[in-house]
């Protein structure tokens, strides 16, 4: 099994901006709460650095997410189901267990993080779902 890097850079390039896209639409759902319960813990609100810090993140999940998926899908027959399954772990892995930790501390308002978790579960489906559509085997000859 060969795994064509350039598309998983690519392709997952493009599964993380869809993650940041996807990521600002949640803004309306949750309007300050965030910087509200910063505020309550004496932190200061979210800076530049730290917005820049979650892109880059988000560029690396994608990424991440696109070469466990090519590193799998040649073993099965629907792409797309990859593609989710592995959205689904990413997703268990990245936001349900450091979302459910973070209630569990007493840090996060458990409405907080539920919203933060479900749309998670949205936008990395969305993006391994385009990533994986993008992505481009190696060319057997």
């Amino acid at each position: 099994m060969n795994i064509n890097l350039k598309s998983v850079f690519t392709s997952g390039f493009v599964a993380g901006i869809v993650i940041i896209i996807s990521g600002l639409g949640m803004i309306p759902l949750v309007g300050n709460q965030m910087d509200e319960v910063l505020e309550s813990r004496a932190l200061p609100p979210l800076s530049d650095g730290a917005m820049g810090y979650f892109a880059i993140m988000s560029i690396v999940l994608g990424i991440s997410m696109i070469w466990i998926y090519a590193f799998v899908q040649s073993k099965y027959k629907s792409k797309l189901r990859v593609a989710v399954t592995v959205a689904l772990i990413i997703w268990f892995l990245t936001y349900f267990w450091s979302n459910a930790a973070l209630v569990a501390y007493g840090f996060m308002p458990f409405r907080l993080a539920a919203i933060g978790t479900a749309y998670g579960l949205l936008e990395l489906l969305l993006a391994g779902i385009v990533g994986s559509k993008l992505y481009k085997e190696v060319r057997k000859k």
